[in-house]
């Protein structure tokens, strides 16, 4: 495909016009004459511009989805030619990666960041992927896009490990793991025709700022997420002797429980009682159907329901059973959902976005979102 900078020119576009206006901008923040860009600012304005589903509230392995590509969004100062980068962080996972040195470790990395790669082509529909690169330098910007590939566990070589970190190489890319903070990093190369895109950085952008504010009303956002008033984050576990555990008989593995004969799509996402307590006009009554959309745009029936109205299903229960246990989780009829399985792939929880009263957005959210909410 196109480079995304040709994409904006070809179509008079804002991208370059907004990165640039964002850089000059930058004595907001800094003395530097680098350009200071937030990577949360960076995925914004690709994906204003390029009309493009912003992943990063999930932190899949996708910050973006550009007509089902699958886009890594990366902005970064690089003096030289090269710059090495995170792309993954396995801090659910760090007690299991201690137990593998040198080259087991390097493929057990490899195997866990492939599987995260493709949970985000399940869950979005992904069809191919790449990285759109924002490097920062003095006084400009280079953009320029390479390739999104898995780890090709098969050939991977020229492994060295010290106390600190591990060091590898597959077919095509060098990495490096942290083992303290349990963080994967990848070199990225900048190349020679990469789009030089130079930066006047405003010597005082305060007095703009006052100058813009004071001749222009501008209209207060009204769809920021709030929490409890339009999302709250559910877990897809529960609390056993104060640690996280999948009950094997209840919640996402519903279909295993004892007594009367059970549908294998049976299962629901558990409601906590504080979520009802805290929120209690989030979600509708008991029983009352509502709207939920999925990731790709498919639309459920869905209720809350059981006592003290603890679970959220869909009408059929299959159908978040298809997406939820053999999409997302990738189990197969008969296999016990366990949070072993959820950490590697990097989640526990999902988040509920409540569009208007009789419509709801789900999707996937990290390990530890639903901890997070309450802080």
């Amino acid at each position: 495909m196109k480079s995304f900078v040709d994409i904006d020119l070809e179509n008079n576009g804002n991208y370059l016009k907004l990165l640039s206006a964002v850089s000059k901008l930058s004595g907001l923040f800094s003395d530097s004459s680098v350009p200071l860009i937030n990577y949360r600012i960076a995925e914004n304005i690709f994906c204003k511009s390029f009309n493009a589903n912003n992943l990063s509230r999930s932190d899949t392995a996708f910050d973006a989805n550009y007509n089902s590509i699958g886009i890594g969004l990366k902005t970064f100062i690089s003096k030289s030619d090269s710059s090495t980068e995170k792309i993954a962080e396995f801090n659910s996972l760090s007690r299991i990666l201690k137990n593998f040195q040198g080259r087991e470790l390097a493929q057990k990395l490899g195997e866990y960041r492939n599987e995260r790669i493709e949970l985000a082509n399940r869950v979005y529909n992904i069809n191919s992927s790449l990285y759109h690169i924002v490097a920062r330098r003095e006084k400009e910007l280079l953009l320029f896009e390479t390739d999104y590939e898995k780890i090709d566990i098969d050939n991977i070589h020229s492994v060295k490990e010290n106390k600190a970190s591990l060091q590898f190489e597959d077919s095509k890319n060098f990495y490096s793991f942290n083992h303290s903070k349990s963080t994967l990093f990848r070199k990225f190369i900048i190349p020679e025709i990469a789009y030089r895109l130079p930066i006047d950085i405003i010597e005082d952008p305060f007095e703009l700022l006052l100058d813009l504010l004071s001749e222009k009303e501008y209209k207060s956002a009204t769809d920021m997420l709030e929490r409890g008033k339009n999302y709250v984050i559910l877990p897809l576990y529960g609390l056993k002797n104060g640690q996280k555990y999948i009950y094997d008989k209840s919640g996402i593995n519903q279909w295993n429980a004892n007594g009367r004969k059970r549908d294998m799509g049976e299962l629901y996402i558990p409601i906590p009682k504080i979520i009802h307590t805290n929120f209690p006009e989030f979600f509708p009554e008991r029983d009352e159907s509502f709207q939920l959309i999925i990731p790709t745009g498919e639309i459920f029936d869905a209720k809350v329901c059981q006592d003290n109205s603890k679970a959220l299903m869909t009408n059929p229960n299959k159908a978040l059973s298809d997406w939820l246990l053999r999409k997302v989780l990738k189990l197969n009829e008969g296999e016990v959902a366990t949070i072993e399985k959820l950490d590697k792939l990097g989640l526990d929880s999902v988040i509920i976005i409540k569009e208007n009263p009789g419509v709801f957005k789900i999707d996937i959210m990290k390990t530890n979102s639903y901890q997070e909410f309450w802080h």
